[in-house]
């Protein structure tokens, strides 16, 4: 047992080390992400630890995918992928880890019942970046689905680990969830359009040639967003209240960003990214709080390119 500093009452040893894993877990997001940090702060303590957990381990995987260092090949890459995904299934089970990110998810994890289900598929998406360049919309919908839909299902979880007949809410709401990751991949796949195609050489949107990108097909991919964006918009207010607010900043730091991106043309997208200015981020963070958690509604009478080629 121990004492914290500036504390009296004692410590587990074991919480010391839980409270050091949060912590580097927090330091993961505020790094990271503006957007999601910002978001994450207008959520309940407990509620914004869980989803900090999981969005460090989130993180951590993409910066294997996409941010090697200059002496990793495409095998160390391919090995430590399986190494991160090898201690959080361990850590699922145990509830503990070396790795103090993979500790604090695997916290998060088992409290609010995320499981290999979650896991596996998020995982799968990530190696298949090590890979696969190009994709048809078959395998587009696959690799979104792991990347980005599962996260919105982690997410949801954590918001209704304490509310009664959380499963039944779970169902209904998972939906609009889903639909809330898919459009934030999308959306950074556009944002990203030139950083994807030159620095990564990936071709994620189908449709949309990097070396001659057609406006239309740009207008095509941010109508499909904006599908995406509304059906999230309806599960919002169904939210529980602490997550409300947060959830709905989110959605609308993102349907700025979509606002903007229809501003720009394709080829000027693929030269500057697109960006939502702090002060702008502020604005619209204290008006989803003046709304009290109700949602921008994009416009919806389009009918998207992704959904209705995969017709989910």
């Amino acid at each position: 047992m121990m004492h914290l500093p500036g504390h009296t009452q004692v410590v587990p040893p074991h919480r010391r080390y839980d409270e050091v894993a949060e912590a580097c877990a927090a330091m993961v997001i505020r790094s990271y992400s503006s957007s999601f940090g910002l978001a994450s702060r207008l959520l309940p303590p407990r509620i914004r630890r869980d989803i900090q957990n999981i969005y460090a381990l989130v993180r951590v995987a993409d910066e294997i995918v996409d941010a090697p260092r200059p002496e990793q090949g495409l095998v160390d890459r391919s090995n430590e992928l399986d190494q991160l995904e090898e201690q959080t299934s361990v850590a699922l089970v145990t509830g503990s880890s070396s790795n103090l990110v993979v500790h604090a998810f695997a916290q998060t994890a088992r409290r609010v019942g995320i499981d290999l289900d979650l896991v596996g598929p998020f995982f799968d998406s990530m190696r298949s970046d090590l890979t696969q360049v190009q994709h048809d919309f078959d395998s587009l919908a696959t690799y979104i689905y792991g990347s980005a839909e599962v996260v919105g299902l982690m997410c949801l979880r954590a918001f209704l680990a304490d509310e009664p007949k959380s499963a039944a809410q779970y169902d209904h709401l998972a939906p609009g969830a889903q639909r809330l990751g898919a459009a934030f991949q999308k959306i950074n796949f556009l944002r990203d359009f030139g950083e994807d195609s030159d620095g990564l050489g990936r071709r994620y949107l189908v449709g949309l040639d990097p070396d001659d990108p057609a406006d239309a097909a740009w207008a095509l991919w941010l109508d499909d967003i904006d599908l995406d964006l509304t059906a999230a918009a309806a599960a919002i207010p169904h939210l529980p209240a602490g997550s409300r607010v947060a959830v709905c900043t989110a959605h609308d730091l993102f349907a700025e960003l979509t606002a903007r991106l229809r501003e720009s043309s394709a080829t000027e997208a693929r030269r500057t990214r697109v960006r939502v200015p702090n002060a702008g981020k502020a604005k619209i963070a204290a008006a989803a709080v003046a709304r009290r958690g109700m949602p921008r509604t994009p416009r919806a009478d389009a009918v998207g390119l992704y959904r209705r080629k995969t017709n989910v």
